[in-house]
């Protein structure tokens, strides 16, 4: 299998977290691809139409992309458990839309300023997209401490990647203000030997 990625992508990251996880970081090559919406770049636009990154190439199957989908298949191939059975699945794939939503919002952030020019950039919008990520950020601190605190899921993964962009790309704005218990766990979690060796370098 390969998986087109960057190693600055949080999307990619978790997939690469899984997998180190997993004790299968071995069983993926990583292939280095890039691209915006406006300049597809070295997208594989062969095996995802959308142009997106992480997409995942696999023998004798159509590529998987979208991360959710990608790292749902690799834990049922490598049985790795981190999506579990019962009650719980439901809070972890919500936990995890809540960091992939985290996420989105972040990158349309960098995309204003990226890609946009300067004089057709919307302060107001930006700031929206803060204030997704503010809401989600209280959420966390207010409802899902004791989930994060339990076994290791892929919630748990995803809002680790999320936390670790906004300190990559949004590190100004100071998101742990007013959140100690998210800011400790958040220490915490990114000491997984997993999380350190995928960090984004600036």
């Amino acid at each position: 299998m390969r998986l087109f990625y960057s190693p600055t992508s949080p999307y990619a990251r978790k997939v690469v977290v899984l997998l180190a996880e997993a004790g299968h970081s071995d069983a993926v090559e990583l292939v280095l691809a890039s691209g915006t919406p406006i300049d597809t770049g070295t997208t594989p636009l062969a095996h995802n139409p959308l142009g997106k990154i992480p997409t995942l190439e696999r023998e004798g199957g159509a590529a998987l992309y979208d991360s959710r989908v990608i790292t749902r298949y690799l834990d049922d191939q490598f049985d790795a458990g981190l999506y579990p059975a019962g009650p719980r699945l439901w809070e972890t794939l919500t936990l995890e839309a809540t960091a992939d939503g985290i996420l989105d919002a972040a990158i349309l952030m960098v995309y204003e300023t990226r890609v946009r020019p300067e004089d057709k950039r919307y302060d107001p919008w930006v700031e929206g997209q803060w204030g997704k990520i503010e809401r989600a950020l209280d959420a966390l601190e207010a409802r899902w401490m004791s989930h994060l605190h339990g076994p290791l899921d892929m919630g748990q993964i995803a809002v680790g990647c999320a936390l670790g962009y906004v300190d990559f790309r949004h590190g100004a704005r100071n998101w742990r203000e007013g959140r100690p218990l998210l800011a400790a766990w958040e220490a915490s979690f990114a000491s997984r030997d997993s999380m350190k060796a995928s960090a984004p370098q600036a």
